[in-house]
């Protein structure tokens, strides 16, 4: 799991979005960003959790914050994702999981007694300096707004 801690500065990146271009982190300082990282594009809680902040997305843009879901997933498969349920935010591609290593969520996981290496749905809301503001562990996918608003006092 994430050794790292709210406080620390974010880990930097440069991932490829769904249209295929480089989004690198260090190019978002000065603004609030929100990385969430998910299992899999398209499956049950992945999609609750993408369709919670499609639906909220008024009120994070009103606040000015920045919103990217990032999981193993190829390009291709964020560009179906997206279009399947109408998604109006950025999702990042990490199939060497270069970002999902450096922020600690690659970890082994157990399903129905079956151990496997996977992501720990977590999110990271990083502030304006590029520091980690808090770190969500106990993500609920139906209410990721929610937990957006709340840990930044905006709720």
């Amino acid at each position: 799991m994430s050794t790292l801690a709210k406080g620390d500065k974010a880990p930097l990146f440069t991932l490829k979005n769904q249209d295929g271009e480089s989004v690198a982190l260090k190019d978002l300082q000065g603004e609030k960003v929100v990385l969430y990282f998910y299992p899999k594009d398209d499956t049950p809680g992945c999609t609750k959790q993408a369709c919670n902040i499609r639906d909220h997305s008024k009120i994070l843009k009103k606040h000015k914050i920045n919103v990217f879901g990032i999981s193993p997933d190829d390009v291709k498969s964020h560009v179906d994702f997206i279009e399947k349920f109408d998604l109006n935010f950025t999702l990042l591609a990490d199939p060497g999981k270069k970002a999902i290593e450096k922020y600690g969520v690659w970890v082994e996981r157990n399903m129905y007694g079956n151990k496997f290496m996977g992501i720990k749905r977590t999110t990271f809301l990083i502030n304006e300096d590029g520091k980690i503001h808090h770190i969500i562990k106990g993500v609920k996918t139906g209410e990721q707004t929610e937990q957006i608003l709340k840990y930044w006092n905006l709720s």
